[in-house]
């Protein structure tokens, strides 16, 4: 009796799968064919490109964007062999924001976001272009200036404060809030990672750190004087990279060189061997700390990017009810991101100084 309702219920089910589950997935498929040519003809006639948004936010510009069409025009400098030609660079840009030949010593085009020569039709003009060099004022240096009169104005204060109640006084206004925060880098970067020697690295330190710090939190500001991705620019960490090597190799001891060219305590070939591996060594530091800040900082932005751009994909009011709150999430996180990244740079820099300026007693290990 149960095997017979047993296979009586597995007819049922077998029946119910063709008579329903099977007309159904072919509603699915004819639905699914519907929406693909209704999503080749929305193609033919102009999608939202979420990587093209993503880029134009994370990348340099001439202007700094404010809304719609409306942007703050920069100054485009340029030495040519011709002199030296400046000019807005509202000439680059027409009213419906794009880009136009500018004559003035040479014919001028935006080419994905690069000033560079044009020809008379319009195309790129690659033996004028290399005759240029560019040393506009683009967002992300107009950002480093803001970043630099932020870190002027913030410390000239404190340090008038100091002078005038004196260091033993409780601090007041800005000195309460910069005051823990250099004790923080004193205390738990350069005392433990340089040694007794820490205060000669300090103003670098103290430097580089509030420096990266000050363009994370203005990276993250969606509006003027934020939104430029100046930390997230490989351009700008490989400046600081390349100021941490110098810092770092010209205060270099002889066991700090020894170390890397001829290693004590070890045989002859091995030295050989080992010679070239720590040599490249003393590059690849601040080729970590150059590709680390640059991809932690924009990867975030595009993480946020992304989210929003899932709005205009889906169009739909769900989408805007998941993809917001994530979003606004994601930007918390990155308000952290923003303080680790600059505490790891500092760090990994008060380390690379500590090991070149260490005092090494090998007789003490023997």
């Amino acid at each position: 009796m149960r095997s017979s309702l047993k296979q009586l219920l597995t007819v049922a089910f077998g029946l119910f799968v063709v008579f329903f589950a099977i007309p159904t997935l072919a509603q699915n498929h004819s639905d699914t064919t519907a929406e693909q040519h209704k999503e080749v003809a929305h193609k033919s006639e102009g999608e939202f490109n979420v990587a093209e948004t993503i880029l134009e936010h994370i990348k340099d510009d001439y202007s700094w964007h404010l809304f719609g069409h409306t942007s703050v025009s920069l100054p485009v400098i340029l030495y040519t062999d011709k002199g030296l030609d400046i000019f807005s660079s509202k000439n680059l840009l027409d009213e419906h924001h794009e880009p136009v030949v500018y004559n003035s010593k040479y014919s001028y085009k935006l080419f994905e976001g690069k000033l560079k020569v044009a020809k008379a039709d319009g195309t790129l003009d690659e033996e004028n272009t290399a005759k240029i060099w560019d040393f506009s004022i683009t967002k992300n240096v107009a950002s480093l200036f803001i970043s630099v009169i932020i870190l002027l104005v913030v410390f000239i204060s404190v340090g008038k404060a100091y002078n005038k109640r004196g260091v033993t006084s409780a601090p007041k206004g800005l000195q309460s809030f910069i005051e823990p925060v250099i004790v923080f880098i004193r205390d738990g970067v350069a005392k433990p990672a340089i040694g007794s020697h820490y205060g000669k690295f300090m103003p670098f330190l103290l430097t580089i750190f509030f420096l990266i710090l000050i363009n994370n939190f203005l990276g993250l500001i969606p509006f003027m004087p934020g939104g430029a991705n100046l930390s997230g620019n490989i351009a700008f960490t490989m400046i600081l990279a390349v100021f941490v090597f110098i810092v770092v190799n010209f205060n270099g001891n002889k066991h700090y060189w020894q170390h890397i060219f001829w290693m004590p305590g070890m045989h002859w070939s091995m030295k050989l061997f080992l010679a070239p591996i720590e040599l490249v060594g003393v590059f690849v530091k601040p080729i970590s700390l150059m590709i680390r800040l640059f991809a932690n900082i924009t990867a975030g932005h595009v993480l946020v990017l992304s989210l929003i751009c899932l709005i205009f994909i889906f169009k739909t009011a769900y989408a805007s009810a998941i993809a917001v709150p994530f979003a606004v999430f994601i930007s918390l996180i990155e308000c952290l991101v923003a303080f680790l990244q600059a505490y790891i740079f500092t760090m990994l820099s008060a380390m690379y100084i500590g090991m070149a300026t260490v005092e090494h007693h090998h007789e003490d290990h023997h």
